[in-house]
Parts: structure tokens; C-alpha cells; sequence
């Protein structure tokens, strides 16, 4: 459930997501919380938004090539998917979206208090939904882009003693299952350790870029899940 729990060391966090179809999307995952919680886990649920009419830019219309970024929720009440944030260390790194908004990513820092810092990335996608096509960390002080969402000039400081692996463009994939997620699903890759990389087998090019890079992918075929709305991060 990448979307619906953040975890942050020993405390699990229910995410106060905005659509309105994933509402109750939690309550399939209680008998597990309650195990970890009697385990010792910090179980923490955010502010569940109302959802109401004004969480919802209800005349919203994607901006035009050049234009800032918008997105269809206000600023209502705090809203946010787990997917729009990814750790490193103390360090998590989350974007706003069409489902996270400030209020919900001012809601997270002060929850979190100074133990952790969330830098914001800047996601030029007019789409923008989870942050696993825009950016993934690979190792310590290796992190991989996508050279279309993200601007790498404006990466946040901490950045920039990294190595910035900026992602090679992706193979095409099949038109009845691009209209349901991004052409840039091979960059949702999973880590291992700080070597060994899952990846899409037809994503030859992000193989390659791995490889050069001097990491070891291990190819597996799975865009038979792309249906689902998602890849590796989106299915563990």
C-alpha cells in the first residue's frame, strides 16, 4: 500500500488522501496496523479530510507549456499521498501534486518536528501524481531524474553534492496501457541494496544507464501490472 501508509522509522502514517474513491482504502489494512502497533509500531492516522466541494478546483484546467504548475486541490484542508514523498535518511524529499498539497506537506514537517527535514522538488509535469516517474534515490549521494519533470538547476541544496543521474528516455509502452499511467514507469525502479536494482525487462535504455552507471539490474517483466496504476514502488 505505497499510497495509503508513510513510513518513517518506527511510526506508520495514514495518509489524509484527496481522492474521494480511496476515502476508506485504510480500513483494508487495519487487522495488519493493529499487529504492529501491539509489535511496538507508532501508529498514527493524519486529519481525514472532509473532501468537500472546496477541497477541489472543480473548473480546473491543465496550464498551458510554460505556464506554473496547478493542480485540481485547494488548499481546503492538508492532503497528501505517501507516494508524492520518498526518505533518505532523515531526509525526505516529496513534491506537490494533484493530491498533496502545502497544507498537507506543512502538516507532515511539523508532525515530524526537527528528527526529519522534506525538501520540496518542483515537478514540472502537468500531471504530476507520486513522485516515482520525477525522481528516486539509488544510493548515498546517488539520486535519478527525470530530465522532463524536474529541472536539475533548481534541485533542492542538499542536492547538490550528489551525483544527479539524470534518467535516459524510456522505451515506449503499449498505447491501452499508457493512458493509465506515465511513458516514464521504468523509472519507478526498486533498490535492493545499494547495487542491485529491479527494473523493467523492456526498458533497455534505463538498463543500460544502470549498468553505466555501475549498478546491477536484475530485469524483470511487469508491465503486465502498468493496468494497476503503477510499478515496483507502487506494488511492495
Amino acid at each position: 500500500p505505497r499510497d495509503v501508509f508513510l513510513v518513517i522509522g518506527n511510526e506508520i502514517i495514514e495518509a489524509p488522501m484527496a481522492d474521494r474513491n480511496r476515502y476508506f482504502e485504510t480500513w483494508a489494512y487495519r487487522k495488519l496496523l493493529k499487529e504492529y502497533f501491539q509489535a511496538g509500531v507508532k501508529w498514527t492516522a493524519a486529519p481525514k479530510p472532509q473532501l468537500l466541494d472546496a477541497q477541489y478546483n472543480l473548473n480546473f484546467q491543465f496550464p498551458q507549456t510554460g505556464k506554473p504548475s496547478r493542480f485540481v486541490v485547494t488548499e481546503f484542508e492538508p492532503t497528501f499521498d505517501a507516494a508524492d514523498f520518498v526518505r533518505c535518511g532523515r531526509d525526505i524529499f516529496g513534491q506537490k501534486s494533484h493530491v498533496t498539497n502545502s497544507l498537507g506537506i506543512e502538516w507532515l514537517q511539523r508532525h515530524l518536528e526537527d528528527e526529519y527535514r522534506i525538501h520540496i522538488i518542483e515537478s514540472h509535469c502537468p500531471e504530476a501524481l507520486h513522485i516515482d516517474t520525477t525522481l528516486m534515490p539509488l544510493a548515498p549521494g546517488k539520486i535519478l531524474v527525470n530530465p522532463e519533470f524536474v529541472d536539475v538547476n533548481k534541485l533542492p541544496k542538499i542536492l547538490k553534492s550528489w551525483d544527479i543521474l539524470v534518467a535516459p528516455y524510456p522505451n515506449h509502452i503499449p498505447q491501452n496501457q499508457l493512458r493509465l499511467v506515465s511513458e516514464w514507469a521504468g523509472l519507478n525502479v526498486l533498490m535492493l541494496d545499494e547495487e542491485r536494482v529491479i527494473v523493467e525487462k523492456n526498458q533497455e535504455p534505463m538498463i543500460k544507464a544502470l549498468k553505466d552507471w555501475g549498478f546491477k539490474p536484475i530485469v524483470c517483466s511487469f508491465e503486465s501490472y502498468y493496468p494497476f496504476l503503477g510499478s515496483f514502488h507502487c506494488a511492495t
